[in-house]
């Protein structure tokens, strides 16, 4: 089993255990809370369940910490102490992504009849232009603490590129897997950092397990998996979204946040992140509500919650956002707790509602989403007219990447208004000129 090589593999790096990550203190199983040493390893030797890194977080008043984040760089090193990296981090030769524009979002809450305060987390700013810049980070760090040579994933896209990226500025050999049938601009930005890229023959699903069987052979030694052997460490980055969130807001929660579910890693960091910040007393303690969005053409998750249940049965994914496209999401159960635990729900907008929200942010707030962009802007508005998201409440929405990497989704309905001649009469008999 893939679970059973994983675990064998973390003897191959020596000295796992005794690493410098910071205030990681250990690898927790999220099922049976066993804990083990830091190591490359991503499933429990007892239940098989998925480790998380559980911390020694910092001393100090909240009004301390805050400072020192404050005086912290303008990305995610600045919440180092509450990352599994070493305190050096940016010293070191990285991407620096993140602290990427919280945009008050005005016009569109009044197209989408919010009365409360609307905010787009505009992760397209990000060094290659998706928030996967944030996790590769992170996984990047673990990946020099164990010793590897090589970066490596199984991804839909925006992964790919970022690993590619990474490992250019790192020093890095890299060799990422994609399915054979991605946008051309994605395949384009992965392949022209210089690794390699493969690939593979499938969907998603096909890849990932594929990337399993790599790691337990001896082809795969001295690899790193940034969303495999060192996917605890590699879902940390996602909790910057949460830090940043509530610090760009005041160093407040926000009453809802809608996240796009892929594995559904994002939110659950998303959330992990929250409940820090509550901890560490950082914001105030108080409700919020997490909601997830996926492409009706692979909405597993949100089936699974629609129809009142705690497993999520695995589909074939058929859908414009790629980006998305996972149909066995590794953290589908975790998700669905999580939306039930905070109020919020699971819910899916087909292509049309996609590609239409797409344009309504564009021609409302000037931000290009990429296909996961116009889920998370589709799904808010079907929220809001089914009555689950409060109009009058703060509300955070997620664009994950930049559109330019998804334009075969807009282009066949986007274009010119016009074609004239070069002259003024032209442009008169167009109607174009305005009143």
């Amino acid at each position: 089993m893939a679970v059973q090589t994983a675990v064998q593999n973390a003897d191959s790096v020596p000295d796992a255990g005794s690493v410098d990550l910071g205030p990681a203190a250990a690898l927790s199983c999220r099922e049976c809370g066993e804990r083990f040493d830091l190591g490359p390893i991503f499933a429990c030797a007892s239940c098989f369940g998925p480790l998380e890194v559980a911390y020694d977080l910092p001393s100090g008043t909240p009004e301390e910490l805050k400072k020192r984040i404050a005086e912290g760089p303008d990305n995610i090193w600045r919440y180092a102490p509450l990352l599994p990296v070493p305190a050096d981090v940016a010293t070191k030769p990285n991407i620096n992504p993140g602290f990427t524009k919280l945009v008050k979002a005005d016009n569109l809450a009044r197209e989408l009849g919010i009365t409360g305060s609307l905010h787009i987390k505009d992760d397209s700013g990000n060094p290659t232009h998706s928030f996967k810049d944030r996790v590769v980070a992170i996984a990047v760090e673990a990946a020099r603490a164990f010793g590897f040579t090589t970066l490596s994933c199984s991804s839909t896209g925006n992964l790919a590129g970022a690993v590619g990226a990474a490992a250019a500025r790192a020093g890095f050999r890299s060799c990422v897997f994609i399915p054979h049938d991605l946008e051309q601009g994605k395949v384009v930005m992965a392949a022209v950092y210089g690794g390699e890229l493969v690939g593979i023959e499938g969907n998603y699903d096909d890849v990932n397990r594929f990337c399993s069987e790599l790691i337990g052979d001896p082809l795969g030694e001295g690899w790193g998996f940034v969303n495999v052997n060192l996917r605890p460490y590699y879902g940390e980055g996602s909790k910057t979204l949460a830090y940043e969130i509530c610090e760009q807001l005041g160093w407040r929660l926000p009453d809802q946040i809608v996240i796009p579910i892929a594995s559904g890693s994002q939110l659950t960091k998303i959330d992990k992140g929250l409940q820090e910040l509550i901890k560490l007393g950082l914001v105030e303690d108080k409700p919020y509500k997490i909601f997830g969005a996926q492409a009706e053409g692979c909405s597993p998750v949100s089936t699974a919650f629609k129809a009142g249940l705690d497993v999520v049965r695995p589909q074939k994914p058929d859908t414009i956002a790629k980006s998305l496209a996972i149909g066995n999401p590794a953290d589908g159960p975790y998700v669905l707790d999580i939306a039930r635990r905070t109020g919020g729900a699971v819910e899916d907008v087909d292509d049309e509602q996609i590609v239409d929200a797409i344009k309504l942010l564009a021609r409302t707030e000037g931000i290009f989403a990429e296909t996961a962009g116009g889920v998370t802007v589709g799904v808010t508005k079907k929220l809001i007219e089914a009555g689950l998201l409060d109009p009058a409440l703060t509300t955070v929405v997620l664009n994950t990447g930049d559109g330019l990497k998804t334009l075969d989704a807009v282009a066949p309905t986007t274009g010119p208004t016009a074609t004239i001649r070069p002259s003024l009469d032209a442009f008169r008999d167009a109607g174009l000129a305005g009143s």
